[in-house]
């Protein structure tokens, strides 16, 4: 049995790791797609308009098999009440996908959109946050 517990941010380590269990559960992913996430360093509070450090789940390895090719496919914004667990994307999860101007993934183009919307409060209230 694969171990399904995962890292710090509470995300697989790696795809090796998500095909070995859909394997031993008969789940077929040939017609999935999967993404790689790197995490911005810092969160935004919007009750306290500032940014605080983030960082995964300090009891829980966390080692990221980095893949050897990326291909950047956008920035998105979401909410992190459990702190180091990434939760619901703003932009899709509430809609703001259909205010703002996102790419074709529902993603923002640059990472300092991303930030300049978050200290605009353009996404204050869509859901509980820190960002």
């Amino acid at each position: 049995m694969a171990a399904t517990q995962g890292n710090g941010y509470w995300l697989f380590e790696s795809p090796d790791i998500i095909e070995q269990i859909a394997q031993e559960h008969g789940i077929e992913l040939a017609s999935t797609t999967m993404f790689y996430y790197e995490v911005y360093e810092q969160v935004y509070d919007e009750a306290k308009t500032q940014w605080v450090s983030y960082g995964p789940e300090p009891s829980f390895k966390t080692t990221v098999h980095i893949p050897e090719h990326k291909v950047l496919a956008g920035f998105d914004v979401v909410n992190s009440v459990c702190c180091n667990s990434p939760e619901c994307s703003l932009l899709s999860c509430s809609a703001l996908a259909e205010e703002i101007q996102t790419n074709a993934h529902n993603l923002l183009p640059v990472v300092e959109t991303a930030k300049s919307l978050l200290e605009a409060g353009r996404f204050n209230n869509a859901e509980p946050g820190p960002y």
